[in-house]
């Protein structure tokens, strides 16, 4: 199906907006004060300022692409524009983070790193760690962290099938896993059964381009069947799972429109 359909098809088919028709108190709370929450924290700009510049980076990197499989050389800014998550989005991530205070966080592909920062800046003490396949891009993101001032994150540089085993004997746990990696269902699964080893009742995996093909369509209906999954949460881009045994077994499709434009073009990918 075409992505466009699936995207309509998408907003047909959310009943929830801010936290309407969620029965769960629990839920609802998550939906409406930490997803939906528009407060600027003040580590917002530092890491907005970090996108600004590299959407003027017009250096042309070589990127080898473990996830789609499409590689080649790429102007900087022209990735960061079509491909980097919008603030928006990135911010869900640091609401997230700061509401579950997650100390040991998991990030399966790096790209430039905005969305790492966004899940290192809610506490500077915590362990973050972020993988990133392509050796240009990784220099380019340690460099932005570096210049930002964050000291609490770990890129491991390499191709995850072979990588992530190691990078998981590092854990006794994981509180927060993002995604964003291979868009094969078969990689996805692997990496998804790989982490929830090391989850807990109150980790939290957010998925990122779960629409993006049928074959990453097929993965998340998996996921949401898997019997360690009590509540996941659909907002077309992300996929949020959590795994609290104490939730009632849910799946919700959750209408998110912070800024109505920005957001359908991110869930888009279309370049603006």
């Amino acid at each position: 199906m075409m992505y466009y359909l699936k995207y309509l098809r998408y907003l047909f088919r959310s009943k929830h907006r801010r936290g309407f028709g969620i029965h769960s108190p629990f839920v609802f709370h998550l939906v409406t004060d930490v997803i939906e929450e528009t407060l600027p924290y003040y580590k917002y700009s530092l890491i907005e300022k970090v996108r600004h510049l590299l959407l003027k980076t017009e250096k042309i990197v070589f990127v080898e692409d473990f996830g789609t499989g499409v590689s080649g050389q790429r102007r900087i800014s022209k990735i960061v524009r079509r491909s980097a998550k919008s603030k928006y989005y990135a911010q869900v991530l640091f609401r997230l983070v700061n509401y579950y205070k997650a100390n040991d966080i998991l990030e399966l592909g790096t790209s430039f790193g905005l969305t790492t920062m966004y899940l290192a800046a809610p506490n500077s003490k915590s362990n973050v760690v972020t993988m990133e396949g392509c050796h240009e891009i990784a220099e380019y993101a340690s460099l932005s962290f570096r210049r930002a001032g964050f000291d609490n994150i770990r890129l491991c540089e390499g191709n995850i099938d072979g990588c992530l085993p190691d990078v998981l004997k590092s854990f006794t746990k994981l509180d927060f896993v993002f995604f964003d990696a291979n868009h094969k269902k078969s990689a996805l699964l692997s990496y998804f059964d790989a982490c929830c080893k090391k989850s807990h009742g109150k980790s939290v995996f957010v998925i990122d381009d779960i629409y993006w093909s049928d074959d990453m369509e097929d993965a998340w209906a998996e996921i949401k069947k898997d019997t360690r999954v009590r509540v996941t949460i659909d907002m077309f881009t992300y996929g949020i799972v959590l795994f609290d045994p104490e939730l009632q077994k849910e799946d919700y499709v959750l209408r998110f429109f912070p800024n109505l434009k920005e957001c359908i073009l991110d869930a888009l990918n279309v370049n603006y």
